[in-house]
Order: structure tokens, then C-alpha cells, then sequence
């Protein structure tokens, strides 16, 4: 028989669900500052290097609600000490990658562990905090792990990557998973939902293809050509995989993907703001390690210590965001994030602002204040005013977008700077420095940068009044009728 729930129980599985989400965030951040040196040993591309990242995000976006809704369905600690054992195998194979293939599969299979963990881990956090004021302060921590991860990732990544070697990044995944995987099986409790929802694998693989092929295409399109017959293959089988959603999970009961959330204009602006936040960090990260490192001539730790800035604002600004929401609700942070996340791009796609030690540390604070200031409503927006059975899928769909914005991030962004410099060189502006060469060809993916800033500051201005508010409401009483018939039905029988 499991231990009771005592308090310092409670603290242990918070503590353990905590641990997950540090190596699974702490991943990516200390990835980026290892892609330099990777490139160098397995003489990458700037695809190569963009699959590494997306090749991880792109599962891990894909099989979110599939590992929520499974581990519902079966138990979230069984599927979280799964997920936990692959994703410490998983580091350990790529630490081992011979070369760049082999490295990417194995972020897939560390993907796939990674998904069964954060929304399962957030379930397990739900469970056992079950009073509201109490959970509210396990979730600030939770989100504070974020904030860690971002802050610290870059300076270990850069210690270990310039001491050890890049494979050493992965190795801080095995102490980390064993202890978590133990701990798990001691402290943690099964628990499963009272009404699971049923799986979907012919959305599933709809979502799957949509993502995957567009990511392909965009990623490729570079080297292959736009118009070349394999990238509007993978493009028009995206279309195809993105009607073919539309067009079968209406008619489903329990689908993947519930469309009529859409009809939220919160719900609406939280996808779009995730998508458009997370698609800034992505490719935010990815220029500014390229830069650092291959242009400046940085070492992994200096580079690291220069992302320090953006971390630190993160990781200080994310829990005044979520006071504020609480308070306030969620416009005056999103207002203040698209503001300073559009400064910030500005500052580096109009005035080159990487080229000078002042303004690159000026860019660097303002994208991290942003950064720091939208996470909290993306939540809290996603969630407004739904019912309560349907906020965790709700919550589940903000998540899943903030992987696909960090994806195509990086693939839109990679695939712009590729483009740029492989048409500099065909113009004959080869001849100049490549210092000059990547300046020049990042500028478009800066610009796209401030679009995405711009798409948050509007669509959070729009999304957080009164007439968003009124459309959450019409969204829930839709939403709640069948749950409604359900009971009464079961009532009269």
C-alpha cells in the first residue's frame, strides 16, 4: 500500500516532476550552444544543424496529447517512469552518435521519452496538489524550472562543451533520469482519469504527417530548390494532412484535436501567440550560437556567458508575468512581451546589432524581458473560461503549440539564413568576409523576428478584451451541452 500524501510526500513529487522537466527543457538550451562544434566534427549543413533541434521538437510536438490521453487512459506514473527510462536511453545514444544520421534518430527516440513526461508530469502535479492555493504555488515552481533551465543551460552547455566535449551534454540526462526513475517508483502514486478520453490514431498520424512534411519542405527547400518535384511533394501532402484534420475530427466524439476550441478567440490567440513566441526563441537561439561562435570566434563558454542576459531577464521576469495574470489578467503582460520582443528583433534585423558588444547585450535583455513576460498568459489565455474537463486538453494544446513554434522557428528562420548565404555567394558577394556574408543573410530572419513580436503584441491586444471574453463563453456553453445530456440521460436511466 502506497504512503499517504503528506505534505513533505507532495514536496518529493513535485521535486520529481520537476526533475523531468529540467533535463527535458535544459536539453534544448544546452544543444544550442554545442551546434558549432557538432558541425564541425560531422562537417553539418545548416540543415544538419537545424534537424538536430527540429528532429526532437518535431516528435516531441507530435506525441504530446497522444502521451497525455494514454497515460490518462493507463496510469500517468507508469507512462512517466516510461518516459523517463527512454529519454535517459536516448541521451545516452546520442552521446554515442557516430555521425549526424545516427545523432538525429536518437534525438527521436529521446523526443519520444520527453513527450510522456512534462503533460504527464503536469497531471501528476494536478492529482496530488489538490487545493487550488497550493497547487497554484506548485505550478509557479513548475514554471520556474523553465526559467532555470534557460538561465543555466547555456553556462553548462558551454563548460562542459569547451572542458569534456559536445557528447558530454548528454551525459547530465543519466544521473538526472536514474535519480527521477527511482525516486518515481518509491514516492509517486498511479493514478488514472475518471473518464479517459479514447484514442485517435487516424488523427494522430494526420497531425504527424502535417508536421512532418511541412517541416521537411521548409528545412530542404534551401538545397533542393522551392519548386524542385520533392518539396511540393512534402508541401502538398502538409496540405493534404492539414484538410484531411479539418475535415475528420469533427466527426469524431472524442477527438484528437477538438475544433470547436477555435471558436475561442482567447483560446485562438493563446495557439497563435505560442506559435509565434516560442518560433521567435527558436530562431532567435539558433542565429545568436551561429554568430557567436562561428562568426566572432566565441568558445561554447563565452558564448554561453553572452546568452546569460536574455536567460537571467527570463528567468527574474516569468513569475512577476504570472502575478500580473493573476491580478490583472493577461493583456498587460503580452502587451509588454510583443512591445520589447519586437524591439529586441528591430534592433538586429534594422541595425545590425549583433556587430556591437552594447547594442548585441541591449537586444539580448529586451528579447529575454519579452520571453519572460509571455509564457505565463499563454496558459492562463488557453484555458479561459473553458470548462473545467476540458482545460487540461486545452492546457495540452498550448503546449503542443509552443513545440510547433520552436520547430518551424528554427526550420522558417535556418532555411532563410541558408538561402541567404548561398545566394550572397552565387552573386558574387562570396568574395567578401564571412562575418559580412552572415550579417547579411541573418537580416531576413531577424525581420521575421519582429513578426512574430508584432503577431504577439496584436493578437494579445485582441484576443484579452471584452468581446474575446464573451466568444470564451459561448465556446464553454458549447462545449459543456454534451457533458450535460450525458449526466441528464444517466440521471433518467
Amino acid at each position: 500500500m502506497p504512503p499517504p500524501l503528506t505534505h513533505r510526500r507532495r514536496m518529493l513529487v513535485l521535486a520529481i516532476c520537476c526533475m523531468s522537466l529540467l533535463i527535458v527543457s535544459l536539453d534544448n538550451t544546452v544543444l544550442n550552444v554545442a551546434l558549432p562544434s557538432m558541425q564541425k566534427e560531422f562537417g553539418a549543413s545548416v540543415s544538419g544543424m537545424q534537424w538536430t533541434i527540429d528532429a526532437y521538437t518535431l516528435v516531441l510536438a507530435s506525441l504530446l496529447m497522444l502521451a497525455g490521453s494514454t497515460a490518462d487512459r493507463i496510469g500517468r506514473r507508469r507512462i512517466f517512469k516510461a518516459g523517463l527510462v527512454i529519454f535517459t536511453v536516448g541521451s545516452v545514444l546520442c552521446s554515442v552518435a557516430p555521425n549526424l544520421e545516427s545523432l538525429i534518430a536518437f534525438r527521436m527516440v529521446q523526443a519520444v521519452g520527453g513527450s510522456m513526461l512534462n503533460p504527464v508530469a503536469m497531471s501528476i502535479i494536478t492529482n496530488t496538489f489538490t487545493e487550488p492555493r497550493e497547487r497554484a504555488r506548485a505550478i509557479g515552481v513548475w514554471g520556474g524550472v523553465v526559467g532555470i533551465s534557460m538561465a543555466a543551460g547555456p553556462i553548462v552547455g558551454g563548460v562542459l562543451v569547451d572542458s569534456v566535449g559536445w557528447r558530454s551534454i548528454f551525459w547530465i540526462n543519466l544521473p538526472v533520469g536514474l535519480a527521477a526513475l527511482l525516486l518515481t517508483m518509491r514516492y509517486v502514486p498511479e493514478s488514472r482519469a475518471p473518464k479517459p478520453r479514447r484514442p485517435d490514431p487516424v488523427g494522430q498520424l494526420l497531425v504527424m504527417t502535417l508536421l512532418g512534411s511541412l517541416t521537411y519542405a521548409i528545412i530542404e527547400a534551401p538545397a533542393a530548390g522551392w519548386t524542385s518535384p520533392v518539396i511540393m511533394t512534402f508541401a502538398l501532402l502538409a496540405l493534404a494532412a492539414l484538410a484531411g484534420l479539418i475535415a475528420y475530427e469533427p466527426r469524431r466524439a472524442e477527438p484528437l484535436i477538438d475544433l470547436r476550441f477555435f471558436r475561442s478567440a482567447p483560446f485562438s490567440g493563446a495557439t497563435v501567440i505560442a506559435i509565434s513566441a516560442f518560433a521567435s526563441l527558436g530562431g532567435f537561439l539558433f542565429l545568436s550560437t551561429l554568430y557567436l561562435q562561428n562568426v566572432r570566434g566565441l568558445n561554447a563558454l563565452d558564448a554561453g556567458l553572452w546568452m546569460l542576459p536574455m536567460a537571467a531577464m527570463t528567468l527574474v521576469c516569468a513569475p512577476v508575468s504570472g502575478r500580473i495574470v493573476g491580478s490583472r489578467g493577461p493583456r498587460i503582460p503580452l502587451l509588454v512581451a510583443g512591445i520589447a520582443m519586437t524591439a529586441s528583433g528591430v534592433l538586429f534585423a534594422a541595425f545590425e546589432a549583433e556587430t556591437s558588444n552594447v547594442t548585441r547585450f541591449i537586444g539580448y535583455v529586451l528579447f529575454g524581458l519579452g520571453f519572460g513576460f509571455v509564457n505565463a498568459p499563454i496558459t492562463n489565455t488557453a484555458v479561459s473560461g473553458m470548462p473545467r474537463a476540458q482545460a487540461g486538453v486545452a492546457a495540452a494544446v498550448a503546449s503542443t503549440s509552443r513545440q510547433i513554434g520552436q520547430t518551424l522557428g528554427v526550420a522558417v528562420i535556418g532555411a532563410v539564413l541558408a538561402s541567404g548565404i548561398a545566394s550572397g555567394i552565387a552573386s558574387g558577394v562570396g568574395t567578401s568576409s564571412y562575418a559580412t556574408r552572415f550579417v547579411d543573410a541573418s537580416r531576413g530572419g531577424w525581420w521575421i523576428i519582429v513578426g512574430c513580436g508584432v503577431a504577439v503584441l496584436l493578437v494579445g491586444l485582441l484576443t484579452s478584451g471584452r468581446w474575446a471574453r464573451a466568444t470564451a463563453q459561448r465556446t464553454a456553453r458549447c462545449l459543456e451541452q454534451p457533458e450535460i445530456q450525458e449526466v441528464t440521460a444517466g440521471a433518467s436511466s
